[in-house]
């Protein structure tokens, strides 16, 4: 009696995870928590540093990684403290400026929303997100 229960209660243990297992196969090339972006709205190291002085550079990044190091002239803007840091970088930024966002890597999520963000609330245009973040920055410096 016992073996049946518990032979019973692998068996629906089994069928509840055979739709998770499906969807995991089927979308393994899709990270679902990582916001998609087009490829029009990112810019690889080599473009942005191209475009000089027209670009502007923001870092999505704590405040504890932008201290430690960034890029030459970025602005920390971060989901942390966008309310504090959210103005005086608009008291830099032009209309003419392309926007350059990174945060630590290609995984890093951070610099995907505060570029949403840049372009939603702060209803600016011309705002990219850097392939492959700091990391790629690194490697091509």
């Amino acid at each position: 009696m016992k073996s049946a229960l518990v032979y019973q209660t692998l068996v629906l243990a089994a069928l509840a995870l055979v739709p998770g297992i499906g969807e995991a196969l089927y979308f393994h090339d899709k990270i679902s928590w990582r916001s998609s972006i087009p490829a029009s709205e990112m810019v690889s190291v080599e473009q942005a540093r191209a475009w000089g002085d027209s670009a502007i550079w923001v870092d999505a990044r704590p405040d504890e990684d932008f201290a430690h190091n960034h890029v030459p002239g970025a602005f920390s803007l971060n989901e942390d403290r966008w309310n504090a840091l959210l103005p005086q970088f608009l008291a830099a930024w032009s209309p003419s400026k392309k926007v350059v966002v990174y945060c630590s890597s290609l995984n890093c999520n951070a610099s995907r929303e505060v570029a949403r963000r840049l372009r939603d609330e702060a209803q600016l245009k011309n705002v990219f997100v850097l392939e492959g973040g700091w990391e790629e920055w690194l490697k091509k410096k």
